[in-house]
């Protein structure tokens, strides 16, 4: 659904909008209420232009004409039965003022009006897509009311009546049928049109009343194309109905065409003439003088009656005052054409026979226009003249006078006209440039907390770690669970490798790797333990771990030369066995750990080209943290068997990691 108060403002010309400003200050003092009803909300919901308004107000709108008059309006004429006035406003705006009412029939043709309210008068409308309003009013200012679903037909291009009986009782709606139709293009219901043909049948339009086929007969010099709107009617029969002396062939088809592309020209560069006046003049250019008058005295407005017989008049006046010497300079010849009576500069524009005015009207057609091609937009740009200036208008129509005129030839000219009209120009940016120091703050914070983001994946190598210290108490586990631990701690190694960011692992995976090849004669020959290992007094386990580190890196290498000698009676797999659950944490002899974790080490094999986690990180850690006491599980294979495993070459052992991953 459009809104209609954007419609209202931008669809509507400023003359139209100036006269709805007139009627609803008129409305406001006298203390009623309006809408825009009829053909303005049709025509403005489908995207038409809108010709005429038609304003509904609830109570009598004749006691509204002196008010009217006393701010500027004309009234053409008015209609006691239904309590109807016939406005214009400057620039000939037609509007017709009616008192909102319901209708009764007694006999066709005869209605009998009461006042009601404006959806009672918007039920007794012709058709659907006339039955529409839209309040003018303070708080509802925009609403759009529409009973009927007029909207739906608007959209659908139909006409539908809004009484079952509407052809038959108001028989000038078979007219307006045939007008509408003819003007919009659009079609009638199906139903609508079968009862279209039965009224049409029966003879319902002898019916017609006088007041209604004046109405119409207006109408057809108010459409835009009237010539052709005749010829439709005519083809229909209803010009036998409305005046049978009046048919297309009294029409000057020629002059109504040249007319009506002289208009739209004078429409190009501003000028918004009504057309209704000298249409009417020549669709009866053939028409003798006495039907004429007769013609002219069934007119439902008076008004326009006159405009018309004054065409020749309101030429001859402006004639006069485009040849007037103080009008010579083409910027004052373009004011006058744009600020003058519209129709009268159509009607001698059209009538002209001097050559002077012909010159003038050839030079505001057709040469003037192209001065508005040599307006410096670019230059307008640079100055900062934009159209977001509220005097942006104004500035190009002062350079577009001066073009006509002859001035602001040069580039220093032009620019020197806009200097005054130039805004200042805007601050300088201000940027704040940051030095290299908290540039490098500011890494240094991403990094750490990239690094906090990391944390969770260290704390399960730590827990990977200690179940490692568990496994190095000596308990014997079962050989069926072994290969699929193994996969699973090696997985665990390989994370903390890659979160492990310290230098100092890197060095000792050399000496680890290296140790490692040597894993046959590790694992089968003994080797005492190095008094640094057991001699390493308990109340290291209470400094940081960093410093435990160091210096267990200096104790390393001697401890990996000679290997213990309970790593011969483990099995190599021993080292990576799954951690048993721990029950209860209690301090353990720091020797015997020590030298766990270092045969652990020695019977690791080397199948990664990564460098594994130092060993000496795990002892370290176990001192930190006092092993807990787990309860021993039942020894399934004796001794002997143990011997056998750990004779095993650990390369092979490797082979079957790999494979299994």
């Amino acid at each position: 659904m459009p809104d209609y108060i954007y419609l209202l403002e931008n669809r509507l010309s400023a003359d139209q909008q100036h006269a709805l400003r007139q009627l609803r200050e008129v409305a406001r003092e006298a203390g009623a209420i309006l809408f825009l009803t009829g053909d303005a909300v049709r025509d403005l919901t489908s995207g038409h232009a809108v010709r005429d308004l038609q304003v509904a107000v609830h109570g009598n709108a004749l006691k509204l004409k002196k008010p009217i008059e006393k701010l500027g309006g004309k009234v053409w004429g008015d209609d006691e039965a239904s309590r109807t006035l016939y406005l214009c406003y400057p620039g000939t705006v037609r509007v017709d003022l009616v008192s909102t009412h319901r209708t009764e029939y007694p006999k066709p043709g005869k209605p009998i009006y009461h006042p009601a309210s404006i959806l009672d008068d918007l039920r007794r409308r012709d058709f659907t897509v006339n039955a529409m309003a839209i309040s003018l009013n303070e708080g509802s200012y925009g609403l759009l009311m529409d009973p009927l679903n007029g909207a739906a037909d608007i959209e659908a291009r139909t006409l539908r009546l809004v009484s079952n009986y509407g052809f038959l009782e108001e028989p000038t709606l078979l007219i307006r049928a045939t007008r509408y139709r003819t003007r919009l293009g659009w079609e009638l219901d199906p139903r609508t049109q079968a009862r279209y043909d039965n009224a049409r049948e029966e003879g319902v339009i002898e019916h017609l009343s006088a007041h209604a086929r004046s109405f119409e007969l207006e109408q057809i010099g108010h459409e835009d194309d009237g010539l052709r709107v005749l010829k439709a009617l005519e083809a229909d029969g209803w010009m036998k109905e409305l005046f049978p002396a009046w048919t297309s062939a009294k029409a000057d088809e020629e002059k109504l065409k040249a007319l009506h592309e002289l208009a739209v020209e004078l429409l190009v560069q501003g000028v918004h003439a009504d057309m209704s006046a000298a249409q009417m003049q020549l669709l009866t250019a053939k028409l003798a003088s006495k039907d004429l008058a007769a013609l002219k005295k069934q007119l439902v407005r008076p008004g326009f009656v006159e405009e018309w017989n004054s065409l020749d008049a309101l030429a001859a006046g402006f004639s006069k005052v485009l040849l007037d010497k103080k009008n010579q300079t083409p910027s004052a010849l373009f004011k006058l054409f744009t600020s003058y009576d519209p129709e009268a500069v159509l009607w001698l524009g059209f009538t002209a026979t001097t050559a002077a005015v012909k010159e003038r009207y050839e030079q505001f057609l057709k040469v003037w226009p192209e001065a508005m091609q040599r307006i410096p937009h670019a230059l307008m740009q640079e100055m900062r003249i934009t159209p977001e200036l509220p005097a942006y208008n104004d500035i190009v129509h002062q350079i577009f006078l001066e073009l006509i005129n002859g001035h602001l030839t040069t580039p220093e000219e032009m620019r020197a006209f806009l200097e005054p009209h130039s805004p200042p120009a805007p601050p300088p940016q201000i940027t704040i440039k940051r030095s290299r120091a908290k540039r490098a703050e500011k890494i240094k914070e991403r990094t750490f907390d990239d690094d906090e983001a990391e944390e969770p994946a260290g704390e399960d190598e730590d827990l990977d770690d200690i179940g490692g210290d568990d496994e190095d108490i000596g308990m014997p586990i079962p050989k069926i669970d072994l290969e699929v631990d193994e996969a699973d701690e090696d997985a665990g190694e390989e994370e903390g490798e890659v979160d492990e960011e310290e230098p100092a692992p890197a060095k000792r995976g050399k000496k680890e790797a290296a140790s490692a090849k040597g894993g046959k004669t590790a694992a089968a020959a003994p080797a005492k333990v190095t008094k640094e290992a057991t001699a390493k007094p308990a109340k290291e386990a209470a400094k940081p771990v960093v410093a435990k580190a160091q210096k267990e890196e200096k104790a390393q290498p001697a401890a990996k030369s000679k290997p213990e000698v309970k790593a011969a009676g483990k099995p190599a797999q021993a080292a990576k066995a799954k951690p048993v659950p721990v029950v209860k944490a209690k301090p353990a002899p720091p020797a015997k750990k020590a030298a766990s974790a270092k045969a652990a080490h020695a019977a690791k094999p080397a199948h990664k080209k990564v460098p594994a986690k130092p060993a000496a990180k795990a002892a370290v850690k176990a001192k930190a943290k006092p092993a807990p006491k787990a309860k021993p599980a039942p020894v399934k294979k004796p001794a002997a068997k143990h011997a056998k495993a750990a004779s095993k070459p650990a390369p092979k052992k490797a082979t079957k990691v790999a494979k299994k991953r």
